[in-house]
């Protein structure tokens, strides 16, 4: 009789310790440490060469050009599916996306937004995560940011009312 209550209080603390792990939604944690994709992961990697003379080698330019790769941006913008003509910085807005960006900056725009924005997010998870263990997990994504989201069908039904031309959607569960 023991050891079957141990095989199921063992049991149980397993399955329990199984519904902890959430990789459904790994976007949606916002304590993740990794900041960028992982770059070896999508370019195509060529392979390793001796070179004559190891005393020849430049020195390692971490971040820009070097023997095994010469251009190496470019060479991942083509394995994204990419155009790596477009990296040239003085090529300025391609014709195709010209009336994107005169639209989008009709009001004008301000060249550190991106860094603005990471601090103001920053402050804002900060002040909404005031308590920070929990005994269950939960999503913290959803919790922070639950007063910024909005009800996609409550939308649809106000643009439809409207009169406005809408796709359709998935019905609402």
């Amino acid at each position: 009789m023991r050891l079957a209550l141990l095989v199921a209080i063992v049991g149980l603390g397993v399955c329990a310790s199984c519904g902890l792990v959430r990789s459904d939604k790994p976007l949606h944690d916002l304590r993740t440490n990794q900041r960028e994709p992982e770059e070896f992961g999508i370019v195509p990697n060529r392979p390793l060469l001796d070179p004559e003379s190891y005393g020849q080698l430049p020195p390692p330019t971490p971040g820009y050009a070097n023997r095994a790769d010469q251009n190496p941006k470019a060479d991942a913008v083509v394995a994204l599916g990419g155009n790596p003509a477009r990296l040239d910085p003085n090529a300025g807005v391609p014709g195709s996306d010209a009336a994107l960006v005169n639209r989008a900056t009709r009001y004008g725009r301000d060249p550190n937004v991106r860094a603005e924005l990471a601090t103001a997010d920053a402050e804002f998870r900060k002040r909404k995560n005031i308590f920070n263990w929990s005994l269950v997990p939960d999503n913290r994504y959803n919790r922070a940011y639950s007063g910024q989201s909005l009800d996609p069908n409550e939308w649809l039904r106000r643009y439809r009312a409207a009169g406005a031309r809408t796709p359709t959607a998935p019905p609402a569960n």
